[in-house]
């Protein structure tokens, strides 16, 4: 589809919704996955002032209803699997009038319910109608709301962070002062276009006459259709890349011999000569990391990480293998996206660049973590940011958005940075996840996570502590396949993964691993998890245990897995009694 096609449907669906009597300023819904439609109809919200709301999947249907009435949207547009679940609800959601089902057949679409003025039609019937009386744009004011964007957060209902079009303007003008990208780009979206990240990403990317290419819907598809697009931008988040990482270091390993020496010294050569500013010579690529480049589709030359802390070992390990710009960055919904991101060329890794250009970035004092602007040899404090990117606040709530907010329009972010030589800003812990053990030390739960995350039996993983207990436990969800080929080698036998994770010898190879891990990682003595526990069900949204963005809801997870760690910390505490006294 052209640009030309695309703005053809951008009119027809906009005028549509005036044909449909939805006034300018409407709140309207979009309730399906990425696919074209959905950039379709968030460009025509902005072309004819009307506020998009996206409504998550991964939020669950409570959510959704709540969203939907808490934004008073006026429109939804879904498609046939999401019109289920609106219909079993449609009642109680009375400020919704008119459902557009994208990819649905006129002939099958349900009589709308009694609910009076409540009409449901196909996306190209309003598309066909928008077409027949075409109305003219009404373009917003910079300074008017563009989207409502409600973030799950770990607890509690979900929060309408406020965007003006402004907001997004001005974050991907910052952005695009220091990356470029050209209409000969090809752009895979993947990530879900409901949050902020890929959002961004595709206003950046329009903006520059690039390709969008939309994936199948299929996670598990994911490098077939990689593969057929042969994108030249990637934006992924640190999970996705940790898989590619172990995906890698495993293969390697399984290949032995000749084929595992090669590769190291390509690698090991390679690093070299990017330490020492020089150019790689092309016969490592040739020999080695090509037919690595080919699991992305070969053509890859810009890839982005964001959403949560990326390792400074995979990233080296990305830049080594891939190529081309690796670029960390740092944002959040409430500042339309990126605060930070690394420059382009900066060869050091380890922190997530320096400040977009249209914001200021400064970090204030926690004396209660004993984090100052003293510090040395680097100041240290809570990540605050200010500027044209940070949004008019929470949709009504004026309680919550003073809590982010300062009197002098600082946003205050909840991480803590510190400033790295030439302005760069590395994130060192979370200000609202912290608890002490009963010792008083102070434990960041995520930055040990992330430690642990490298682990190869690990697929996720909840630590956990409080201020009763002098040491930390896990649960870990496996890798089913990492475990089990483990246990074939040790001629474990088996009736299923279940029986596997209960397995002492399974949890002392996953502890013994964690362990050289965490002291490759030099974690502090305290940071080590002391008594972990195997399951085979993985950590979902479905389960409760994960927000849409795959952060652990930490408050449900203590909740779910209560029973095994009081059993941990009553073996620990049997382990102690049991040994010798001086």
């Amino acid at each position: 589809m052209t640009y030309g096609e695309a703005g053809t449907s951008r009119a027809a669906i906009g005028s549509g919704l005036i044909c449909h009597g939805i006034p300018k300023g409407a709140r309207v819904g979009l309730y399906f996955i990425n696919r074209p439609e959905w950039t379709i109809v968030d460009n025509a919200c902005s072309a004819y002032s009307y506020v998009s709301v996206p409504l998550y999947d991964t939020l669950g249907p409570d959510a959704v209803q709540f969203i939907v009435n808490h934004a008073s949207v006026e429109a939804i547009f879904c498609v046939p699997e999401t019109l289920r679940t609106l219909l079993s609800f449609i009642t109680q959601m009375p400020c919704v009038r008119l459902i557009v089902v994208v990819g649905g057949v006129d002939e099958n679409m349900p009589s709308s319910p009694a609910a009076a003025g409540m009409e449901i039609i196909t996306y190209s019937m309003l598309h066909r109608q928008g077409h027949m009386s075409p109305q003219p744009f009404r373009p917003p004011k910079p300074e008017d709301v563009a989207t409502i964007c409600y973030t799950s957060g770990t607890t509690g209902t979900p929060k309408g962070a406020v965007l003006s079009h402004a907001n997004f303007i001005a974050n991907v003008a910052g952005q695009d002062l220091g990356v470029k990208f050209y209409p000969s780009d090809v752009y895979i979206s993947y990530l879900p276009l409901a949050h902020i990240y890929e959002r961004t990403n595709q206003i950046w990317l329009v903006h520059r006459g690039a390709a969008v290419g939309f994936y199948q819907g299929d996670n598990l598809k994911l490098m077939d259709d990689l593969n057929t697009l042969k994108p030249t931008v990637f934006a992924s988040v640190p999970r996705l890349y940790n898989k590619i990482y172990a995906a890698i270091t495993n293969a390697v390993k399984e290949s032995g011999g000749l084929k595992e020496r090669l590769f190291h010294a390509a690698y090991n050569a390679k690093r070299q000569a990017i330490i020492n500013g020089r150019n790689p010579s092309p016969v490592w690529d040739k020999l080695v990391f090509n037919k690595i480049k080919a699991r992305l589709g070969g053509r890859v030359r810009v890839m982005s990480s964001g959403a949560s802390p990326l390792s400074p070992d995979v990233m080296e390990f990305l830049r080594i293998c891939f190529g081309g710009d690796i670029l960390e960055g740092y944002g959040m919904t409430e500042t339309s996206c990126v605060i930070t991101l690394m420059d382009v060329g900066d060869i050091s890794i380890g922190h997530v660049g320096s400040p977009n250009p249209a914001c200021e970035v400064k970090l204030v004092d926690v004396p209660e973590m004993n984090y100052t602007s003293e510090d040395q040899p680097y100041p240290r404090g809570e990540i605050c940011a200010r500027g044209p990117i940070i949004f008019q606040g929470y949709y009504k709530d004026e309680v919550q958005t003073r809590e982010v907010i300062d009197e002098d329009s600082w946003l205050h972010t909840g991480d803590i940075g510190l400033w790295l030589p030439g302005g760069r800003l590395k994130i060192i812990d979370r200000k609202k996840n912290i608890f002490k053990l009963a010792q008083g030390e102070y434990i960041a739960p995520e930055k040990i996570e992330n430690v642990y995350a490298k682990c190869k039996f690990i697929a996720q993983c909840f630590v956990y502590g409080d201020s009763f207990n002098s040491c930390l436990v896990a649960v870990v969800a496996v890798e089913p396949e990492v475990l089990k080929s483990w246990a074939a080698l040790e001629g474990i036998q088996y009736e299923d993964l279940r029986q596997l994770c209960s397995d002492p010898r399974a949890r002392a190879a996953v502890l013994a691993d964690m362990d050289s891990i965490g002291k490759e990682a030099q974690l502090r003595g305290f940071e080590f998890v002391k008594a972990v526990t195997l399951v085979a069900e993985p950590f979902t949204l479905e389960n409760g245990l994960l927000t849409p963005t795959f952060k652990v809801k930490r408050p449900q997870a203590k909740a779910y897995f209560a029973k095994e760690i009081t059993t941990m910390y009553a073996q620990l505490l049997d382990a102690e009694s049991a040994r010798p006294k001086l």
